[in-house]
């Protein structure tokens, strides 16, 4: 909108308006010069730029309408449209009436909740509350979901609590908008028997409604109750699709993921395909289980469907050819995409780290940094990975000591974990082991782990003593993982009697571990197998064959 082209616009032109500028004209109009009321309120409904809309302003300010409500409920639309809420609030706080309509307290309430700026909409909410009796606007349904909404991005539930019990009061809690609102935020929070109750009590409900109930169920790893839910709901969306089988994935429940996605492609009731985060999950789950076939099958659907080859879409790309064992395809993907961002380049630069291409990781890194993509911690974590399985000790070393000063990103555990194994596995053992004893936060088992593992390798049974002795002063917390190390480690020396002594100290402690798990695709069908295992259908074939195996090997 060209505030300026209002001597070519006939229905502006006329003996009262003879303003003619540039577009590019900052100037503020003359005072003398007499726009209509009609005129301006036309060009305020046309959400003007910043700059025409600062003219505008001085127009209504020089002919003294700024008294006039009508603009100034316009004016606070149009600050708020271009995001300039200084000059919004302004206006709101000198409102010409004692007070604004609830159309515009609500305006604003929304736009600091869309910012997530809790604490602005909480202030405005009460100022709201205490106006004078004489004065007082009510808040409605709408006034009642934006603070919802606020009150789900606070860290407690007491907001929440609070603003629930005024709702009640208001009579409001059977609303559609104030209902959703209110399941959201206890999905949000994971209470999900107060979320239940409210849809419970809503007279009306729509795939919204349905949906946030099925989220809050499954973000609070209430997967059965979610797939009741689920299954219950009138109407299926692909976001409703999408939710569910994100918890699935999220709770690494892989095989269910690829069996939802399926069913969704044949829910002739839905008739919805699936989005970008339904693909994603997808692509994640094959991922992890190794599922190449459908892997595949699922990158040609997106051929096929034309889906948009987004960011998110390549990364998850990357990733699965790369953990299916198809790094050459990975290659391919990444290679396609005309700007690479941090989740792509990470993705690459993973991949080749898991195939133990470690110069190749770096020379995708240096791309990344020749190409001015900062990396991120994930990054970081990848790159050293790349060097411990490579034994690049230089290269590692002076990403790891960099990369506060050169990316700002200061070394969390799992760097330090990364770090400790690159020098493990190099046999820089002691010097690994002062990394440990200097760090700022306190190592975990997975870093003790990674010390003791190579111990193993290079078969230093008196570091991993002493290893074993520091853990011990610290009191540290489940030390089983590094005493099934150091069992190994003296398996690995032949010491079979110090073996027995660890494992009966473990057994007397009745250690647990977590159940082994793998799985195994063949003929486009993922096998998942536990340890013991007796509940596969096929289990006493393939006892057979590994008895078959074990004879052969014997």
């Amino acid at each position: 909108m060209r505030l300026l082209s209002w001597r070519k616009a006939k229905h502006l032109t006329g003996p009262k308006c003879r303003i003619c500028y540039s577009s590019t004209d900052n100037r503020i109009p003359s005072q003398n010069i007499h726009i209509t009321r009609k005129e301006l309120s036309k060009l305020l409904h046309q959400r003007p730029p910043k700059s025409q809309l600062k003219q505008i302003h001085a127009q209504i300010l020089a002919q003294s309408f700024s008294s006039t409500a009508s603009f100034v409920n316009s004016l606070i639309h149009c600050y708020l449209h271009i995001k300039e809420f200084t000059s919004a609030r302004l206006l709101f706080f000198h409102y010409p009436l004692p007070s604004p309509p609830i159309l515009i307290w609500n305006l604003i309430i929304r736009t600091y909740c869309k910012l997530q700026n809790s604490s602005e909409s909480f202030s405005l909410f009460r100022q709201l509350l205490n106006l004078d009796p004489l004065i007082r606007v009510h808040p409605d349904e709408y006034t009642f979901t934006f603070i919802v909404t606020s009150c789900a991005h606070q860290r407690s539930i007491v907001h929440g609590k609070i603003v629930h019990g005024l709702v009640v009061k208001n009579g409001l809690e059977s609303n559609l908008y104030v209902g959703n609102s209110l399941i959201n935020m206890y999905a949000v929070f994971k209470i999900t028997d107060d979320a239940y109750k409210v849809f419970d009590k809503m007279t009306e409900r729509d795939v919204f409604s349905w949906t946030s109930l099925v989220c809050g169920y499954a973000n609070n790893d209430e997967m059965d109750q979610a797939c009741e839910i689920f299954y219950k709901m009138p109407l299926r969306n692909d976001v409703s699709w999408a939710v569910i089988i994100s918890g699935f994935a999220g709770y690494r429940r892989y095989m269910e993921v690829l069996t939802y996605l399926n069913e969704m492609l044949f829910a002739v009731e839905d008739k919805v395909r699936p989005n970008e985060a339904v693909l994603v999950c997808a692509l994640s789950a094959c991922a992890n289980l190794g599922a190449l076939e459908q892997g595949n099958w699922i990158h040609s659907y997106i051929m096929r469907n034309e889906v948009p080859n987004s960011s998110n879409i390549s990364t998850a790309l990357i990733d699965m050819y790369a953990k299916c064992g198809r790094i050459d395809c990975a290659r391919l993907i990444f290679n396609r995409i005309p700007r690479p961002d941090v989740h792509n380049f990470t993705s690459m630069i993973s991949g080749l780290s898991y195939h133990g291409l470690g110069e190749d990781s770096l020379t995708v890194f240096n791309r990344m940094l020749d190409e001015n993509v900062n990396p991120n911690e994930v990054t970081i974590i990848g790159v050293l990975n790349a060097c411990s399985h490579s034994g690049l000790v230089e290269e590692g070393s002076s990403i790891f000591y960099n990369m506060e000063t050169l990316w700002g990103l200061k070394p969390q555990i799992e760097h330090y974990g990364c770090y400790v194994d690159l020098l493990g596995r190099a046999g820089y053992l002691e010097k690994a082991l002062e990394v440990v004893k200097s760090m700022q936060v306190k190592p975990d088992i997975v870093i003790w782990r990674a010390l003791l593992s190579a111990c193993r390798i290079h078969r230093n049974i008196f570091l991993g003593y002493s290893i074993i002795d520091f853990i011990k002063k610290l009191n540290y917390d489940g030390p089983s993982g590094s005493e099934v190390l150091l069992s190994n480690l003296y398996a690995s020396l032949g010491n079979w009697n110090k073996v027995s002594e660890v494992r009966k100290a473990m057994g007397q402690r009745k250690t647990q571990s977590d159940i082994g798990c793998s799985w195994i695709e063949v003929n486009g069908v993922v096998h998942e197998f536990r340890v013991a295992d007796k509940l596969h259908p096929q289990i006493l074939k393939v006892l057979n064959k590994l008895n078959e195996l074990w004879i052969v090997l014997s």
